[in-house]
């Protein structure tokens, strides 16, 4: 609790919290400014202004009519717990921007998002309120360990619980399960730019972190167990010769590594999943910290797959569906993100084509049995670099 208060002292947060900071110690000098902590107080601020700015514009924008019309069974629960987000987002913000200040940094406050491609019903507009609060969680986790000073990371660890709650209010609200999953995925700053990079606009929001390139997932089907994965990308060139889907979850130690052209959704897999496309068939690491990034070409997109009806959900909302795909990035939008970060992406060598096409087979061979059943599991120990 002291490390709790301290930060708040220092960030001078939010009026309301403020007798409890003043029993904090003020620091009297202040120390080196570790660029990785500035990094992840501009990253987590500038997410929350996106989430804060959505929330505002969606409530602005529809009708308790529009609400009830989308099967929802009351819109005043809608509009209590959207209300209630958008209050923690703003609280969210004070705070990190007050720390950012009290380190002597400036704080990106000129962001603009355009989320004109999602507002366009209550569904898409719920799906989106959803993806963005997973991949809020997803942010924050991967953040930890870029943390150096124990004081901020306290203070973020309890914005991420306020997020993990909201993220579970978000996945009734869209008919899915409440807790989907007993662990949460962590996410990269680059990958949650993938996903989130389309809706900021704008030159006033740099963050200098160049975001990986984005996937459409393009299946118009819902999406469950078996189905194959439909993936468009800038990074995909021509054949998918020699690329690779990657699926992955909290709760996986690994990603399920798959030919690009055999992406087909495993049995068992529920929940959201995170999906890459890499230039080898090297299962990426759950653990952000050890994720080689050297391989990946795109991605992630998430999708969400609502096979196992709850119900808690149900008293929520009817007529939920099998899954969600998160797919909003349309071609403008990806040349707008693409021209603003640099491009990572190699295609494959030439000389390589034959070991390609080798993995590529080999890979295939054993895609019905990897895509028959997945059954979620966690460990700690780091697996053994792959070797030719």
């Amino acid at each position: 609790m002291h490390g709790f208060n301290k930060f708040l002292s220092v960030a001078g947060a939010v009026a309301s919290l403020s007798p409890l900071a003043s029993c904090a110690p003020l620091r009297r000098q202040t120390p080196a400014v570790d660029p990785n902590n500035v990094l992840v107080l501009q990253f987590a601020q500038v997410l929350n202004q996106l989430e804060q700015q959505f929330y505002t514009q969606a409530m602005a924008k529809f009708s308790t009519d529009d609400i009830t019309s989308a099967g929802f069974t009351s819109a005043n629960l809608v509009l209590e717990q959207l209300t209630t987000i958008a209050s923690d987002e703003s609280s969210h913000i004070s705070a990190l921007q007050s720390t950012l200040t009290s380190l002597s940094q400036t704080p990106l406050t000129n962001c603009s998002f355009d989320f004109s491609s999602v507002l366009t019903d209550i569904s898409t507009t719920a799906t989106l309120a959803r993806m963005v609060e997973n991949v809020g969680v997803g942010a924050f986790l991967g953040a930890a360990d870029l943390i150096s000073d124990p004081t901020i990371l306290t203070a973020a660890a309890s914005i991420l619980t306020v997020e993990a709650r909201h993220q579970t209010i978000l996945n009734t609200l869209n008919g899915g399960a409440a807790i989907p999953g007993a662990f949460d995925l962590p996410l990269l700053p680059n990958e949650v730019l993938a996903i989130a990079g389309p809706f900021l606009t704008g030159s006033g929001c740099e963050l200098n972190v160049t975001a990986n390139q984005p996937i459409t997932v393009t299946n118009t089907d819902a999406i469950v167990p078996g189905t194959t994965l439909s993936l468009t990308s800038p990074a995909i060139n021509g054949s998918t010769d020699g690329l690779f889907c990657q699926m992955l979850q909290g709760g996986m130690p690994f990603s399920m590594s798959l030919p690009l052209s055999a992406c087909t959704v495993p049995t068992g897999m529920t929940g959201p999943v995170a999906v890459f496309v890499t230039k080898d068939m090297q299962p990426l690491n759950n653990n952000a910290r050890d994720r080689s990034a050297a391989s990946v070409l795109a991605g992630p997109a998430m999708i969400f797959i609502d096979d196992a009806p709850q119900a808690l959900s149900a008293l929520i909302k009817t007529g939920g569906g099998n899954s969600t795909v998160i797919s909003f990035m349309t071609p403008d939008q990806a040349s707008s993100v693409l021209a603003s970060a640099s491009a990572t992406a190699t295609a494959t060598p030439a000389n390589d084509a034959g070991a390609a096409a080798a993995t590529t087979a080999a890979a295939t061979a054993a895609t019905s049995a990897a895509a028959a059943e997945f059954t979620p599991s966690i460990s700690l120990i780091p697996k053994p670099t792959a070797t030719a």
